[in-house]
């Protein structure tokens, strides 16, 4: 893979100004064709085939469903008085009548004959629904003018409020609060290369690939079906991955130009040795996300792939076209002779140097190992005890920030008909004997009225063909409680034996039926997919590093952050704690799917700083055979840019928890928390403490395993400094059971992977 990437590198730096237009009219052209073909994306997470999303499917085949846009006005007469007097009621058919008139306007229900007020006559809620399909836009102006119609009810002294899923708008995937992240980013960069010119090149890869991917993401909506939350995600991850990945290319190119190499060989090996590094890393995060089809919960797969795109563009814009301007950037990327630039690279590259401050805590770690290791296990199996007590559930209006009108709405029929009233239930019942539909339907009601958990139960009704029967029955708790996924199981074994004696088809149904059995297939395919996650985290590091010990540690290390960061989602989502601090919308379960995205996400960040940081320790193990000497040379190298690099990453992710999304919140927070213990507890702390203590054992691997694994050369071991291109005897640092010295010849001339040349 190194000779590839060197040939690549060579080839764009060379062709350093057709290769970024070549690059230019690509993501033109892409973002034309996604502009001009673009769609929609969707707010459904059913999953097709399953029993309640087959009962609903029946359930609008009997019944007819509608398939368009709705909204829902709620009526709210002051404490004390009622809208049944005869001035609120005329005054809210006045409202019913000109919200009829509004144009795009369908159907508008009046409360009073579907029994939607409430006991006390304070709160009544109307339906409306529009001509337009779902998952489609209403149009603002629409939904202003059917907001004009309340005027007169508010002049009889009536609230009214507006909500439902046309008033759901679609937000934008980056907002200027998620600039903050950029800047910081920028800052970091600055800091790290002493260079705005340097600092602005990652940013520019990064910001092209969030633009190229959005553009296809937009276009293949129109074909495809694709979460709404899904080019956040993208965006998120895209922007992360991109500017690291940069980071870690253009930080190895400036150490090859302050070696004396020229401007495109120093191209040319840096996308040989640290692209073949962020090539590795950025396969083990795209195969992650890509894997979260296996759950088969079309939401969820949309959003990983989507992910995963994002990753891969921003992969090959890192590869692709970064050589190409390092090239164009020439001379003034290198380092000044008396620049503390090279004043590092001098340092890092002297065995007596003067340490970095990663270097040095490091060292301390390795002089100490247990402490170390025994005081972030416990200090991270605390922060993990708050997963154990997880709830998931899929979000809904509930979630929403409460200033919104989707909210005011949620929350005013909660209050007035009880938390239940937003999330009912469906018994329907198909397939009966000729003649006994009827009977059983009523039978159903009847059964079910006893169940505990049930607020009220409609009378059974019947659909026109004459076929169905359905009974509505409202929970005593929200559609995100547990109990009501309880609630969902009692009926159906309530209903079972009425099935069976009668012959019938019964089935619980409904929205909130439907996403409960959505949570409940996530929450089943959690720990196989982290099963997944460690087998694959344990072969790719097995044959990356040719050794047994450190994947194994790596994956324990990967285990310990992803349980921290579900500890601090829970402490935070569930129990509230500094949920007001930053500025959680509601408290609750959390949605279904993030702990799957985060545990994929965090997989193959965790796999970058392992890959950056021990291919350095690795290096210098092969070159001196001292195994503790070898992990503060490799700090020496690495620490300050793979610090430099989780910085940025938690910078991107915690500025989009300014979204205030329910559903992103979640994510953001389990990212940036989950990277900043990997970066620093994990990666900077346990694994240098648990590789002194393993000493020359950490690089065992059996000799037959060796053979069978393939070789990746991830660090560019088989390049050869004289010869560029060119293959050299492979570096094999472990034998079983003993150690023999290799040749030394070709891996001193290899420096660090990450090699450091801050300012």
């Amino acid at each position: 893979m190194a000779s590839l990437l060197h040939r690549w590198g060579a080839f764009a730096a060379r062709n350093c100004r057709a290769v970024p237009a070549a690059w230019l009219f690509l993501i033109a052209a892409t973002a034309a064709l996604g502009l001009t073909f673009s769609g929609t994306f969707e707010s459904s997470s059913d999953i097709p085939g399953s029993t309640a999303q087959s009962a609903l499917e029946r359930m609008d085949r009997h019944f007819g469903a509608s398939g368009r846009q709705s909204a829902r006005i709620v009526f709210e007469a002051p404490a004390g008085t009622s809208l049944k007097t005869p001035a609120k009621a005329d005054a809210l058919q006045r409202t019913l009548t000109a919200a009829a008139t509004v144009p795009g306007v369908a159907s508008v229900s009046d409360p009073a004959r579907t029994g939607t007020v409430s006991e006390d006559g304070r709160t009544a809620v109307a339906q409306v629904e529009f001509s337009v399909p779902k998952d489609t836009d209403v149009g603002a102006a629409r939904l202003n003018a059917l907001e004009d119609t309340a005027a007169g009810s508010r002049a009889a002294g009536i609230d009214v409020v507006f909500g439902g899923d046309a008033y759901k708008r679609s937000s934008a995937p980056v907002g200027p609060m998620e600039g903050v992240g950029v800047l910081v980013a920028l800052a970091v960069l600055a800091v790290t290369f002493g260079s705005l010119l340097a600092a602005g090149m990652p940013l520019i890869t990064a910001l092209a690939s969030v633009v190229a991917s959005m553009a296809g993401l937009m276009g293949l909506s129109s074909v495809a079906g694709i979460s709404d939350k899904a080019p956040t995600l993208a965006v998120m991850l895209g922007l992360a991955v991109g500017i690291d990945y940069a980071l870690f290319i253009v930080s190895r190119h400036r150490t090859e130009l302050a070696r004396g190499r020229g401007v495109l060989e120093a191209a040319a090996h840096a996308t040989a040795t640290a692209g073949g590094a962020v090539a590795f890393a950025g396969l083990t995060v795209i195969i992650a996300l890509a894997g979260l089809t296996v759950a088969g919960v079309p939401v969820l797969t949309s959003m990983g792939l989507s992910a995963a795109a994002a990753v891969a563009v921003a992969v090959a814009m890192s590869l692709g076209l970064l050589p190409a301007l390092l090239a164009l950037a020439g001379e003034r990327l290198r380092p000044g002779p008396r620049s503390r630039a090279a004043q590092r690279i001098r340092h890092a590259a002297a065995p007596g140097g003067r340490p970095t401050a990663g270097a040095r805590w490091v060292g301390a770690v390795v002089r100490r190992p247990w402490p170390a290791v025994v005081t972030v296990t416990l200090g991270l199996a605390v922060l993990a005890l708050p997963a154990t007590r997880l709830q998931l559930a899929l979000s809904d209006d509930g979630g929403e920030p409460r200033g919104t009108a989707a909210r005011q709405s949620y929350d005013r029929i909660s209050e007035a008909f009880g938390p239940g009233a937003n999330g009912p239930l469906v018994v329907l019942v198909t397939g009966a004997p000729s003649g006994t539909l009827k009977p059983t339907g009523a039978d159903v009601a009847e059964q079910i009225a006893a169940v505990p958990g049930i607020a009220s139960v409609g009378p059974a009704d019947y659909s026109p063909d004459g076929a169905a029967a359905r009974v509505r029955v409202i929970p005593e708790t929200g559609p995100r409680d547990p109990a009501t996924g309880e609630l969902v199981t009692r009926l159906q074994e309530r209903t079972a034996p009425i099935a069976a004696r009668t012959g019938s088809d019964i089935a619980v149904t409904g929205q909130t039926a439907v996403s409960i059995e959505v949570s409940a297939k996530l929450s089943g395919a959690l720990l196989p997919f982290g099963a997944v996650v460690a087998g694959l985290s344990l072969l790719l590091l097995m044959a990356a590093f040719r050794s047994l010990a450190i994947p194994v540690k790596a994956t324990i290390g990967f285990l310990l952050s992803v349980g921290a960061s579900f500890g601090v989602i829970v402490a935070v989502f569930q129990w509230g704690w500094l949920a007001d601090t930053l500025g959680v919308p509601a408290t609750g379960p959390v949605a279904s799917f993030v702990p799957i995205i985060v545990m994929a996400v965090l997989f193959g960040l965790a796999m970058d700083y392992e890959v950056f940081l021990v291919s350095a320790v690795r290096e210098e193990y092969v070159r001196t055979r001292r195994a503790r000497a070898a992990i503060t040379g490799g700090a020496r190298h690495a620490s300050r840019v793979v610090t430099a690099a989780a910085l940025i990453m938690v910078a991107v992710f915690a500025s989009f928890l300014f979204t205030h999304d329910a559903t992103i919140m979640p994510i953001a927070l389990a990212l940036a928390v989950g990277v900043l213990i990997d970066a620093f507890a994990v990666r900077m702390t346990l694994v240098p403490a648990v590789l002194a203590l393993l000493g020359d054992r950490a690089w065992w691997l059996p000799r037959r395993l060796d053979a069978w694994l393939p070789d990746l050369d991830v660090e560019g071991a088989r390049l050869d400094d004289a010869a560029p291109g060119t293959a050299v005897p492979r570096l094999r640092p472990v034998a079983e059971p003993a150690f023999p010295v290799p040749d030394h010849t070709a891996a001193q001339d290899v420096p660090a992977l990450t090699q450091d040349v801050s300012p």
